[in-house]
């Protein structure tokens, strides 16, 4: 009995595989919103009430898509700060940078449905959030030990935040431990400045006006790196 449910567990775990396998091709083609579990049934060769056995709404299947899109692209960002010193952190954010862009280029759909427009109707639950943070907590811990050695030195302070933002600080502290809130912020600009320029690139805004888009890239997040404080 024990062996039976495990064969059929892992029946259970490659179909789901597949599924969302054929749903990332149909990504590529009709985009989240001509997302659909009849047409994935249909190249699957399955008919549409056994694929809702795995799956019971698009719903379900784009949230299991963007989990997949998430933890994908958190497994590059910490491969990319693993490979060098704890010390070298302006190394490590410059190589966690080039691994998000490397893995957009390569998986442009699946960015887009992670960082593009909003999917009409589609509110992603809770169950997203720990692979959504994992490149954000990789980030996180490059400042916090860039703090921690002392080797922050921001070229000016920034203009005073507005009181508001104190309480946004706190939360935000719980990925960069001890940081006051002007380091906060200035990583918070960086860290969106990344993705800014990584999806402008996707997106075709530098068509026709940055044409060595990997220097330029390069040289934007060593920009970046000097308003977090890190020696460029």
């Amino acid at each position: 009995m024990s062996s039976s449910r495990t064969a059929r567990e892992r029946v259970r775990a490659e179909l789901t595989r597949e599924i969302t396998d054929v749903a990332r091709r149909q990504l590529a083609v009709e985009g989240a919103t001509g997302l659909s579990l009849r047409a994935v049934a249909r190249e699957m060769g399955m008919v549409s009430s056994a694929i809702y056995r795995y799956f019971p709404s698009r719903d379900d299947l784009l949230t299991a898509l963007i989990i997949d899109g998430y933890n994908a692209l958190g497994e590059a960002v910490e491969r990319a700060d693993a490979a060098l010193p704890r010390e070298d952190h302006t190394g490590r954010w410059l190589a966690v940078c080039h691994a998000v862009r490397d893995w957009a280029l390569a998986r442009p759909h699946e960015y887009a449905l992670l960082y593009g427009s909003p999917v009409p109707g589609y509110q992603a639950p809770q169950d997203t959030v720990p692979a959504a943070v994992r490149d954000t907590l990789v980030y996180g811990r490059i400042v916090s030990d860039a703090l921690r050695a002392g080797a922050l030195n921001p070229p000016a302070p920034c203009p005073p935040a507005p009181p508001s933002f104190s309480e946004d600080a706190a939360r935000i502290r719980e990925m960069i431990p001890g940081a006051p809130d002007d380091v906060i912020v200035r990583a918070v600009i960086a860290w969106t400045g990344l993705f800014g320029w990584v999806s402008f690139e996707l997106f075709g805004q530098f068509n026709n006006a940055i044409l060595d888009r990997a220097a330029a890239f390069d040289h934007a997040m060593r920009c970046h790196a000097q308003i977090i404080g890190l020696p460029v």
